[in-house]
């Protein structure tokens, strides 16, 4: 009997009450997946940290703050929002460990971007600003709806995993992907010729992506079955 795969995830941070917390939404789809979702702590260094990774059989990377535009090279905008160091380095030593492991991985939102930056890739700080003519990426609650199309790539994972040329997606980001890492492959591109989705051919599952499945998993077959790819990619005998 297979046994359910352990997923590690990296928990979101409220700056104003000084504290972890996190969106149902993303234990929920895991479980829904067949996964028992984990909540990692924020710190965690050394031994306990390398203990923690090795409990995980896969690892979801969050939506939340602002990637410290120093990971890429930039120094913070004004029209960068806040950061939180603690969470960068935590998801960047565990990141690199996975990377360097084959473990599966899947970034969202935030998650997506820092994927991209941890393999040499940059952001826009903000996209109001950086990208003129940009199509709204901050759609307003509920974020289980649509707020615009992006384009699957014909020989990517997602347009195989979901049979579909372009699917519409919900969306809740100012920042987003610039240059996209050497790694990574195009998976889906929003019509402003933004990247929405990314992957990495070369390791088992390292998936991408710019919107918010986690928001509506459980009345979205898209969603749903990303979900159910990730977990299945982790699965252990």
């Amino acid at each position: 009997m297979m046994k359910k795969p352990v997923i590690g995830v990296f928990p979101l941070w409220d700056d104003e009450k000084d504290s972890i917390w996190m969106l149902p939404g993303y234990l929920r789809a895991l479980q829904n997946a067949g996964a028992i979702p984990v909540v990692l702590p924020l710190e965690a260094e050394g031994e306990d940290a390398r203990r923690l990774y090795e409990l995980c059989d896969g690892l979801l990377l969050t939506g939340g703050h602002d990637v410290d535009p120093a990971l890429y090279g930039q120094e913070k905008l004004p029209v960068c929002g806040p950061v939180c160091p603690a969470r960068d380095k935590l998801e960047r030593t565990f990141f690199r460990w996975a990377y360097a492991e084959d473990k599966p991985m899947l970034g969202i939102c935030r998650g997506a971007q820092l994927v991209n930056v941890l393999l040499g890739g940059s952001l826009y700080q903000d996209l109001e600003t950086q990208l003129p003519g940009a199509v709204r990426h901050r759609m307003e609650p509920p974020y289980s709806g649509v707020c615009h199309t992006v384009t699957l790539e014909p020989s990517g994972f997602l347009h195989a995993l979901l049979g579909k040329d372009s699917i519409g997606v919900n969306s809740c980001h100012h920042q987003g992907i610039c240059r996209v890492a050497p790694a990574l492959r195009l998976e889906a591109s929003a019509p402003d010729g933004l990247a929405e989705a990314l992957s990495c051919p070369a390791h088992r599952f390292l998936i991408a992506v710019q919107w918010h499945p986690e928001f509506n998993y459980d009345q979205n077959s898209d969603s749903a079955a990303l979900f159910t790819a990730f977990v299945g990619s982790c699965s252990v005998g």
